[in-house]
């Protein structure tokens, strides 16, 4: 990722308020850009409303992305050349009670966000976030690599496999000069701040918090966990690189394979970091089905867009502690996502160097 490209560029970010879409709009902003935000309003609990983060960005717009008219309007005043799209009904679980609203949300949303970035002459680049969970889960050992076949059994997933192969289509079928489209595959990030319902973090800190133990429904399941501003910085990196050569193209931002961890091994590092006798227990009620193992091979991006994950898995775990618990201890929510985003930066230009 360069950051100079960003300074005082416009960019426009659609699911701003999200857990993923906060932390994008302080990382922009610290490295000097114009975010113009363009989503749902987030509950009270969300990051977004925690750290006042309306007033970091630009412009922070409330509306639903398969609004087409609103949306290009939007764009249009934005004069951005960048579309970052991470607008999605993102919770597995979710989808099961809603599949329809999913599917609306993950597939019409999309290609409402094409047509709209396509009609307007400013945007050259947009990036459509998916997931790691586009693809067909064979439970292998190894990591999926972005030519794998495409599936999903739950909603979610078969919503933004259905979301890859719209783009896809509407990449081939609607081209325009000086536009290029390319999706984003990451999954399982983490950090601080995460409200998102049903997530494993959320749900740690709130029954370690709450002195009693948390209960976990699949330990063995084992996840890529990444820290959140890992795949933040390869949607960053693929945007740069994004020209004709990589249109209709997809990348998978994932880290190292000897950081996935089951979910158990996590709640056990997590509960030594926060310590007070953390501890959690087996559910046993393993709800609807989800993936057991699931890894991304990131080799496409480390050797074409230069990007590589800065933090291994449990520097990563040590960071979405640090921040809660100094949000704990009376700092600002703002403030400690701006001093970890310092701090991951200067790690990531360090590490790299060396």
């Amino acid at each position: 990722m360069k950051f100079a490209y960003w300074e005082d560029s416009s960019v426009f970010v659609t699911g701003h308020t999200g857990f993923k879409g906060a932390w994008l709009c302080l990382l922009l902003a610290r490295l000097g850009a114009r975010v113009y935000g363009y989503a749902l309003q987030a509950p009270e609990n969300f990051l977004f409303q925690r750290a006042n983060l309306t007033s970091a960005i630009e412009n922070d717009e409330r509306g639903d992305i398969r609004d087409v008219e609103q949306l290009a309007a939007s764009m249009q005043r934005s004069g951005a050349e960048v579309v970052l799209h991470l607008a999605a009904q993102s919770v597995v679980r979710e989808s099961y009670a809603s599949p329809r609203e999913t599917f609306s949300a993950n597939v019409d949303g999309t290609l409402a966000v094409l047509e709209a970035a396509r009609s307007v002459g400013t945007v050259r680049r947009v990036v459509v976030v998916t997931t790691d969970k586009v693809y067909r889960n064979e439970e292998w050992q190894w990591g999926y690599r972005e030519i794998d076949a495409l599936g999903g059994d739950d909603p979610y997933s078969a919503s933004k496999a259905a979301a890859e192969l719209a783009t896809h289509s509407f990449a081939v079928s609607f081209p325009r000069d000086d536009f290029a489209i390319a999706t984003a595959r990451a999954g399982n990030v983490i950090g601080g701040g995460d409200a998102t319902p049903d997530a494993l973090i959320p749900e740690l800190f709130s029954a370690y918090r709450g002195g009693r133990p948390a209960s976990i429904r699949r330990p063995n399941a084992t996840r890529p966990w990444q820290h959140v501003l890992e795949p933040l910085t390869g949607y960053l990196a693929l945007a740069e690189h994004l020209d004709a050569s990589r249109h209709d193209s997809a990348w998978n931002f994932g880290p190292s394979a000897e950081d996935g961890l089951a979910v158990g091994a996590v709640a056990d590092e997590i509960a030594r970091l926060w310590g007070d006798d953390a501890r959690w227990i087996a559910d046993g009620n393993e709800g609807p089905h989800e993936a057991g193992l699931l890894m991304v091979d990131s080799t496409k991006a480390r050797n074409e867009l230069d990007w590589a994950p800065t933090l291994r898995v449990r520097e990563t775990l040590a960071y979405t502690v640090d921040w809660e618990k100094a949000v704990d201890a009376g700092a600002s929510p703002r403030s400690v996502t701006e001093r970890q985003i310092d701090d991951y930066l200067q790690t990531a230009r360090e590490r790299s160097a060396g």
